[in-house]
């Protein structure tokens, strides 16, 4: 549902073009000092203003409304809100009829019955990891210790950084979008982290990062290269400090084994484009042109190395 975790429990609450979206969480330990500034880094990585995003604009300004007191948590449920301002939500009015391709508009109506919010996505936009984000930088205090670094290696299949704004401006010029590849490290992570069978922590970690709209693969370590390795290759021998090398990403039998945990997240490309493509119309019962009006990343991908950190974080805060 929309809840995640077992002691450190996220749960997230809202739609793209209602009021606010939120975040409460509970299992935060007492104690943990925390304010509104403390959010701010993190909110910033997520925030569009590079080249190929969206021209939405919002204050993302965190509102802490319970289980914190005089700058501390409480061991209450903490939630936090953020509102909601800079919206177009008239741009959605045209997929009523024609559903847009790569989306959740139509599945959402038939499971909802039409009773769902449709406007900027509604409760199934990218706008909703905002508040995981929130619940990342709150997690990441509670792993005190580890550190986390997530950066976009890839986009639209090339790994050349000098090449993607001239990637970016022709993709744009076209209508069109990219996806792209974000590669995470966790350091400092302790042996024994992960409960087998079904909870182990690369089960845990792709159930997390499949939470994430538009992602389509996660491999850890040599991920889908080990297929064509020799376990001679592919295994990681143990020195005196644990791995002295890491094909498996850092755990062995879905159990961290201290080696930092590696993975690479795949993004899909934007699902929203001003390039017409061929659809059904649901009024018409006919075949027609769609050309998606809005404000839509050209590579929403560029935004959510956070937001993977934001979801290992989170992973990790409830299995410590």
């Amino acid at each position: 549902m929309n809840s995640f975790g077992r002691i450190f429990r996220v749960s997230i609450f809202g739609e793209s073009h209602g009021p606010q979206i939120g975040v409460t969480l509970d299992g935060v330990p007492e104690g943990i000092e925390l304010s509104a500034a403390d959010f701010a880094e993190d909110i910033a990585r997520r925030a569009p203003g590079a080249q190929g995003t969206t021209a939405r604009r919002e204050e993302d300004e965190p509102q802490i409304i319970s289980g914190l007191f005089e700058g501390h948590t409480t061991g209450a449920p903490l939630t936090i809100v953020f509102k909601n301002s800079d919206i177009q939500s008239s741009d959605y009015d045209q997929f009523d009829a024609m559903p847009r391709p790569g989306h959740a508009d139509y599945v959402a109506a038939v499971k909802w019955d039409w009773a769902n919010d449709p406007r900027g996505g509604g409760h199934f936009s990218g706008r909703l990891t905002l508040p995981v984000v929130a619940a990342g930088v709150v997690a990441k205090k509670v792993l005190e210790g580890m550190t986390f670094d997530a950066k976009l290696v890839e986009i639209g299949g090339c790994g050349n950084r000098l090449k993607w704004p001239e990637m970016l401006e022709a993709a744009a010029a076209e209508g069109d979008s990219l996806g792209g590849v974000v590669e995470c490290v966790v350091n400092d992570v302790p042996i024994g982290l992960g409960e087998p069978f079904f909870d182990s922590v690369e089960s845990l970690l792709s159930h997390a990062m499949f939470s994430i709209p538009g992602v389509r693969g996660i491999e850890f370590g040599d991920g889908f290269r080990a297929a064509a390795m020799k376990g001679s290759e592919h295994n990681d021998p143990f020195g005196p400090d644990g791995p002295v090398k890491n094909g498996a990403g850092g755990a062995n039998g879905g159990i961290t084994n201290g080696a930092p945990l590696h993975f690479r997240v795949a993004f899909k490309p934007t699902s929203s484009i001003s390039k017409e493509q061929k659809t059904y119309n649901f009024k018409t019962e006919k075949m027609a042109g769609l050309k998606i009006k809005g404000r839509h990343d050209v590579c929403f991908a560029q935004r959510t190395p956070v937001i993977v950190e934001a979801m290992a974080a989170i992973v990790l805060a409830d299995l410590i």
